[in-house]
């Protein structure tokens, strides 16, 4: 299902595919590797390469997403004084050898991007911040030990860590929710982005199906564009099934379905996708501006905001009404413009609307 799977993710302005490693997948036992069938990273991440897209590998080596163990291995836990996610030495030790291995077949296989491969970014450890500021000292050691770990390892990439405020240089932090867009990274130097913009849910067994409104969904990463973001990653843009024993939490159902843009069957679920690939078709009208300067804010009137990305060459605007029921009428340069409640007006060229994310096409 590979090619198609990511040929869909293209189809829909996707330029990145995100993914996990799983450790608990790829060593089954200590020393004893498996990269076959479903499990073929390097497969998956050329087929990436050859679709013209590029990859955030996420290593972890925990990774959570509702997989059985975090994505640890079971035989980790019977490593004799091992503790899970601090300043542990055998826990470090074992996280060093899965991340090297690791990289070292990205590396062998030429797959990192200063190599010529897809691989723009990586991410080491996942969500830690609430565990660290939890253990405190043994946490603040153990994250920068991890931090100073990946970058050794010479990748020629950029790391990241999501939700760690403070994630030691060079590593860049990073934000997963529902809504980012007031969200900073804690250096200003570094570029804000979105490692998971949450299209829904996960399932639960006797809980119902979560949904996630596309026009939420696409008001949410408009906000985020129009204050600085620079990257969005959807958490899950095609969810899937986690087969047999993999799916682990509290009565967490096998579907990870997650109500993504392609859902767990592989098929495209509108009109969330096609919205969405027009969402991604007006921020890619805008990028000239959007990369050349800052924006100026200004507030028309209550609960409305604009931004305006002005350059020598460019110009893009985008119009909000932050009001949750009530339209609004903004004037911009002359013209009169028309919004709905809780929605982003995007105009690549100062002038014409030519997306709103509230107003879904049939």
């Amino acid at each position: 299902m590979w090619p198609d799977l990511i040929q869909k993710a293209k189809d829909g302005g996707l330029d990145v595919i995100q993914t996990y490693v799983f450790w608990n997948g790829h060593e089954p036992s200590p020393g004893q590797y498996y990269f076959e069938g479903r499990y073929d990273l390097v497969r998956f991440i050329k087929l990436v390469q050859q679709a013209g897209l590029y990859v955030h590998l996420r290593i972890g080596p925990y990774v959570c997403a509702e997989w059985n163990f975090g994505g640890f291995p079971v035989w980790l836990k019977y490593v004799p004084g091992i503790a899970f996610r601090t300043d542990n030495e055998p826990f470090k030790a074992a996280m060093e050898k899965f991340t090297a291995k690791i990289v070292d077949m990205m590396k062998s296989e030429n797959l990192f991007e200063p190599q010529g491969g897809p691989i723009i970014m990586s991410q080491i450890e996942n969500e830690y911040g609430p565990i660290e500021w939890e253990i405190h000292a043994p946490g603040r050691a153990y994250a920068k030990w991890a931090a100073k770990m990946a970058v050794g390892l010479g990748t020629g990439v950029p790391w990241i860590m999501c939700k760690q405020e403070n994630a030691p240089d060079p590593i860049i932090d990073t934000c997963n929710g529902f809504y980012c867009e007031g969200f900073k990274p804690h250096k200003d130097y570094n570029p804000k982005m979105w490692t998971e913009a949450w299209t829904g849910w996960y399932t639960r067994f006797g809980g119902p199906a979560p949904n996630r409104p596309v026009e939420d969904l696409a008001f949410s990463v408009a906000r985020f564009i129009q204050n600085n973001g620079s990257f969005v990653n959807y958490y899950m843009y095609h969810g899937g099934t986690n087969f047999g024993r993999t799916a682990a939490g509290r009565f967490v159902a096998t579907s990870y379905d997650y109500d993504a843009p392609i859902d767990e069957y592989g098929l495209l679920r509108e009109p969330k996708w096609g919205h969405l690939r027009d969402l991604h078709k007006a921020i890619k009208l805008c990028e000239p501006a959007l990369v050349s300067t800052y924006p100026t804010v200004s507030w028309p009137g209550n609960n409305l905001e604009v931004h305006v990305f002005k350059s020598k060459s460019a110009c893009a605007a985008f119009l909000a009404n932050y009001d949750t029921e009530s339209s609004a009428t903004v004037t911009f340069q002359n013209k009169q413009y028309d919004l709905p409640p809780w929605s982003v007006s995007i105009l690549p060229d100062c002038k014409t609307a030519v997306f709103n994310t509230a107003r879904v096409r049939e």
